[in-house]
C-alpha cells in the first residue's frame, strides 16, 4: 500500500501532471498578475547576470574557474526567480505541455508568452538602469564596466545559426531544471535539483533570451553613454544586431523548451484509457524490484 506521507521526490509521471496543472494556472492567470511577476523575473535573472559579470571581471581567475563560478552565480538568479514564483519566458515554454494535452488554447499560450516576454524586458531594463546609476561599473578599476560591455557585445560575433543552436541547448537546461524542481518536495530539493543544469547553462555560455534582454541592452547603453568601457576589438552594437540576436535566441529557446522537453515528456507520459493507474512499475512503491 503506498505511503500517505512521503519525503520522496515526485515520480516523472507525477511531475508531468504537475507541469500540466501549473501550465493551466499560468495560462489562465490575470494579465496584471502575470505582467508583475514577469517584471520581477526579469530583475531576478538580471541579478544572476550581474553576479556573473563580477566573476568574469576578475582577471586573476583561470577561464575554467571563472566559467564554473560564473555559472553558479548566474544560475542563482534563475533559482530565485523560480522559488519566488515569478514568470520567466523560457521556463514558461513548458506551457506547451498543457497545450498538447488540450487543457489550454493556443491563444492562451501565446498571450502568456507575449506578456511575460515584454514584462521580463521591463524588469531587465530596470536593473540595467540601477546598475548604471550605482557606479558599480567603476569597480575593480573599471574592469566591471569593461566586462559588462564585453559580455553583451561578444554575442554579436556569433552567426544566426550559432545563436539559435546555443539557445536550443540553453533552454533544454532551463526547462530540465524547472522540471526537476517540480519533483522536489522542499526548498532544498528544488535548489539542489536546479543547481547543476543552471550552472551548466552559465558555464557553457549558452543562450537564454531573458538574460540576453539584460546583456545586450546593457552593452548598447554603455556604448552610448560610457564609451570609456567600450572594447575596440569587438564589433559596434546596433539595434539591428540586437534584434537578430533576440530573434534567433527566442526561436531556439522555444524549440529547446517547448518541443524537445515539453512535447517529448507529453508523448511519454500522456494518459490513455487503457493505462493502469501507475504509468510505470517504478512509479509504484509496491512494485517488485
Amino acid at each position: 500500500m503506498p505511503y500517505l506521507y512521503t519525503s520522496d521526490a515526485y515520480s516523472p509521471s507525477e511531475i508531468a501532471r504537475r507541469v500540466e496543472q501549473v501550465g493551466v494556472l499560468k495560462a489562465k492567470a490575470r494579465v496584471v498578475k502575470t505582467a508583475m511577476l514577469g517584471i520581477l523575473a526579469g530583475g531576478f535573472i538580471g541579478l544572476g547576470a550581474l553576479f556573473y559579470t563580477f566573476i568574469m571581471a576578475d582577471s586573476s581567475l583561470s577561464p575554467a574557474t571563472a566559467a564554473m563560478l560564473g555559472g553558479v552565480f548566474f544560475g542563482s538568479g534563475y533559482i530565485i526567480a523560480i522559488l519566488a514564483g515569478s514568470e520567466v519566458f523560457t521556463s514558461n515554454n513548458l506551457l506547451a505541455m498543457a497545450l498538447a494535452a488540450r487543457k489550454i488554447t493556443c491563444f492562451q499560450l501565446m498571450r502568456n508568452w507575449g506578456i511575460v516576454l515584454i514584462a521580463n524586458f521591463i524588469g531587465a531594463m530596470c536593473l540595467i538602469l540601477l546598475f548604471m546609476l550605482s557606479g558599480l561599473m567603476s569597480s575593480m578599476d573599471g574592469a566591471v564596466g569593461e566586462a559588462a560591455y564585453r559580455m553583451g557585445a561578444a554575442k554579436a560575433e556569433c552567426t544566426f545559426i550559432e545563436m539559435f543552436a546555443r539557445a536550443v541547448l540553453g533552454n533544454q537546461f532551463v526547462c530540465i531544471a524547472v522540471w526537476i524542481s517540480l519533483g522536489g518536495r522542499s526548498v532544498t530539493d528544488k535548489v539542489i535539483g536546479m543547481l547543476f543544469p543552471l550552472t551548466a547553462l552559465g558555464a557553457l555560455s549558452l543562450e537564454h533570451v531573458v538574460a540576453s534582454l539584460y546583456y545586450l541592452p546593457r552593452s548598447l547603453l554603455i556604448e552610448w553613454f560610457y564609451p570609456q568601457y567600450v572594447c575596440p576589438d569587438l564589433p559596434v552594437l546596433t539595434l539591428a544586431m540586437i534584434g537578430e540576436h533576440l530573434l534567433a535566441v527566442t526561436l531556439g529557446n522555444i524549440i529547446g523548451g517547448s518541443l524537445m522537453v515539453a512535447l517529448f515528456y507529453h508523448i511519454i507520459y500522456r494518459r490513455h484509457p487503457e493505462d493502469p493507474d501507475d504509468d510505470h512499475p517504478w512509479d509504484n512503491e509496491d512494485a517488485d524490484a
